[in-house]
């Protein structure tokens, strides 16, 4: 029987696809540390990570008995994926599975951002009782997003799924990509009825210059932040930045200045520099709305995560 361990977890509809096609899977959490140890003990085939386990080339080097590496969800920068493939191990991912989770929290941190939830929210359980007229005042200048142009930077999978919800909330919709040129972006309606757009990418500094809100999707390739003082600085006064995709793609010090400064209105991250022990300072600031990495975390996103690669197992090992 072909054992799987599933150390940042699995959904039941995984599971339960696997089972029933004779696989064998642990969902219990092994330590990074012991994890070497547990997989040689236990002969684990396969190894099925999120984004907390770490799969370096000591472990890959160490563990000859792993056939097949699999991410759920799309990144794979906690993986040394070329390391893998040229020990012939198989590297899997589930690129489509999250796009429209992730979209959707692109959104909850816009609306958050500019009717001023996430600071309300942190106010209204000290002061709401005693201070309801002056907190009211203070929240009273939010902004409505339709007719706003967001500049999405990054225009694959989820980058398209979030220029549809732009779309239908009424919003223009910049794009830039050094891969994709243009795209179609096809709007399904709760009808049957649909409508497509054509998008052309632009630019970079073209996007930053034009938008009123900029959301990233984009792997972390590089060292440097990709987003940094310059970048910001091409932005309009008072706009809004949003990551969900990976730690690191903003430049956190240039972005709290710019926000102490008043040249950014405010901020939503999920995702952080050093995760999982981001900035006190950024979780700290009163201009961020925050989530703690949770773009892909809807019960969803996760049953169509497990069978994606439950689906992927099963073939590998069929061929």
């Amino acid at each position: 029987m072909i054992k799987i361990l599933a150390n940042d977890g699995i959904s039941k509809l995984g599971i339960k696809t696997l089972e029933e096609n004779g696989f064998y899977v642990s969902s219990n959490h092994i330590e990074q540390e012991k994890l070497i140890e547990n997989i040689n003990i236990e002969k684990y085939k396969v190894l099925l990570v999120r984004s907390a386990t770490k799969v370096r080339k000591e472990l890959i080097d160490s563990c000859p008995e792993i056939k097949v590496i699999g991410r759920g969800g799309v990144g794979m920068d906690n993986i040394d994926v070329d390391y893998a493939l040229s020990k012939g191990i198989k590297v899997i991912n589930t690129p489509a599975a999250s796009s429209n989770s992730v979209a959707e929290l692109v959104f909850a941190h816009l609306f958050s951002m500019v009717r001023y939830l996430y600071h309300s929210n942190r106010h209204m359980p000290l002061t709401g009782d005693s201070e309801f007229k002056e907190l009211k005042k203070s929240y009273a200048k939010g902004i409505e997003i339709s007719g706003k142009t967001l500049g999405i930077i990054g225009f694959g999978r989820i980058g398209q799924e979030v220029a549809k919800k732009a779309i239908g909330l009424g919003m223009n919709v910049l794009a830039h990509d050094k891969f994709v040129k243009e795209a179609e972006i096809n709007i399904n309606f709760f009808n049957k009825d649909n409508i497509s757009f054509k998008v052309f990418t632009k630019d970079l500094e073209f996007v930053l210059k034009n938008s009123d809100f900029i959301t990233l999707h984009l792997p972390k390739l590089e060292e440097k932040a990709i987003i940094g003082a310059e970048e910001i600085g091409l932005m309009k006064t008072g706009a809004g930045i949003i990551n969900t995709s990976r730690g690191g793609i903003i430049d956190e010090t240039a972005l709290m200045f710019a926000l102490d400064k008043h040249k950014l209105a405010y901020a939503g991250l999920d995702v952080f520099e050093n995760e999982p022990n981001p900035s006190i300072h950024i979780c700290m600031h009163n201009a961020i709305s925050l989530t703690p990495h949770i773009g892909a975390a809807t019960l969803e996103a996760q049953e169509r995560i497990g069978l994606e690669l439950a689906q992927q197992i099963i073939t590998h090992f069929n061929d």
